[in-house]
């Protein structure tokens, strides 16, 4: 027998009950939240989708590992697990713990960004874009031409433009690019997968220039699981020894142990290059911690390195990557519009086909993210004109290549009937797709404004 259903690789030991709001208290939610999800009090969700990060649910042996939790300040043996599980992955020399993704990367690009620097990504991240722009720095993105068009179908739609970045490479000056990063998946691309001959072709180019390569590595398990399933060459690897090979093409790495690590806080730099290495650690003293702890307490460290070992399992990544196809699927069969292939850890919803009569600049992504919660008090996030927008010198918007929803999936917390339940709500929105407005932003911070703006109907 070869069935058809993938069903969870586990079982469910210990529950957490939601609670149920009306559509009449979640439109007072909204109101008092500002039309900003993230605003709004967790408790009044009814299936979180507005990230991946942090919001896993760990381990029977996760928790096990954190009563193993060694909380010396210096030379904790938790670090050395830590260290072991993260060497045998990625094979980097230097390895300095952080309590997550943008604490590395501030540290990262505080010592090599700065006015005049730049920085290339097939697409940088929110939190990586602010760090470096921080800075003084410039954050530039060279998405292949297919992963701009929701619409096709294509393998590896996370690549990066090889011929562009050289473009690039040569108008900067080698000498004001201090490093290029690679982001897999590629999470603001929809998710989408890179191959391991673009992170070779990548790598080929910055050693013919001289440029260090860096991959962001949040969800590196997937990414390696879509090689294993569609580049020719990889189907009979394991998920680990694909994963070592990507890393084997990279100077350094950066990662959010809240999104791969299955934990819900934690993240690492790593590198080969002692000097780096040495001013990292400088710095994250005086921001983290001491460098055998680096922000983490010993329990945390502890659960990362179990992680990262479980989350390198086959059947953990294909019941992963197929229950975010699944949703996909019933989605395009009732003619929702989205990224297409399905992403590794999220549904990306295009917002200008899903709302063609608002424009960029009244926030069409927004508007979904607010009706979704409105209809069935799902949570979910724009990544479109709000988050990436810009403002020319007449304070014009504008508007990113792409206008999206992103549905993010938690890692083993929701069952398929909440994902039925989901695609019941998003097919009645897009039903009443016709009744929705536009939104205009009355208070933005001028740094990753998506967090705390708040909004008002057109």
């Amino acid at each position: 027998m070869n069935p058809k259903t993938i069903i969870e690789p586990f079982k469910i030991k210990s529950v957490e009950p939601i609670r149920f709001t009306t559509r009449e208290e979640r439109e007072k939610i909204l109101i008092e939240a500002g039309y900003n999800p993230f605003m709004i009090h967790a408790d009044d969700v009814l299936i979180d989708l507005l990230t991946d990060s942090g919001t896993s649910a760990m381990s029977s042996k996760q928790w096990a590992a954190i009563m193993e939790g060694d909380e010396a300040y210096a030379g904790s043996k938790s670090f050395y697990r830590f260290e072991d599980a993260v060497k045998k992955i990625t094979h980097m020399k230097y390895i300095i713990p952080t309590h997550q993704g943008r604490a590395a990367e501030k540290i990262l690009f505080s010592i090599v960004g700065g006015p005049g620097k730049y920085f290339p990504n097939n697409t940088h991240f929110d939190t990586t874009r602010a760090n470096i722009e921080f800075t003084g720095a410039e954050a530039d993105d060279f998405l292949t031409e297919v992963g701009k068009h929701p619409e096709q179908r294509a393998d590896f739609k996370g690549n990066m433009d090889i011929e562009k970045l050289e473009s690039f490479i040569k108008e900067k000056g080698v000498e004001n690019i201090p490093l290029c990063m690679i982001t897999v998946t590629n999470n603001s691309g929809g998710g989408q997968p890179v191959s391991m001959q673009n992170i070779r072709d990548v790598k080929n180019l910055c050693n013919k220039y001289g440029i260090p390569l860096f991959i962001d590595a949040c969800r590196f398990a997937e990414n390696a699981y879509f090689i294993k399933l569609r580049e020719k060459g990889y189907e009979n690897k394991t998920p680990l020894e694909i994963a070592q090979e990507m890393f084997s093409y990279a100077d350094g790495v950066t990662m959010s142990a809240k999104k791969d690590a299955l934990v819900n806080i934690g993240g690492f730099l790593a590198m080969n290059d002692q000097g780096l290495a040495m001013k990292c650690r400088n710095l994250l003293i005086v921001t983290e911690g001491f460098p055998t702890y680096g922000g983490l307490a010993g329990r945390d460290l502890e659960a990362v390195a179990q992680g990262l070992t479980e989350v390198l399992d086959e059947h953990y990544l294909q019941y992963r990557l197929r229950s975010v196809e699944y949703l996909g699927e019933k989605l395009v069969a009732e003619g929702v519009p989205i990224i297409e292939p399905p992403g590794g850890h999220a549904i990306y919803i295009d917002a200008k086909r899903f709302v063609p009569h608002i424009k960029a600049d009244k926030f069409p992504g927004q508007s979904i993210v607010c009706e979704l919660y409105l209809e069935g008090g799902i949570r979910a996030v724009e990544i479109g004109s709000v988050m990436f927008g810009k403002y020319d010198k007449n304070n014009k918007l504008i508007p990113p290549p792409m206008e999206l929803v992103r549905l993010a999936i938690p890692r083993r917390v929701y069952t398929q009937s909440h994902i039925d339940f989901l695609i019941e709500i998003i097919i009645e929105v897009f039903r009443n797709r016709n009744k929705l407005k536009g939104y205009k932003i009355v208070y933005e911070a001028p740094i990753l404004r998506h967090f705390t703006a708040r909004f008002e109907p057109v």
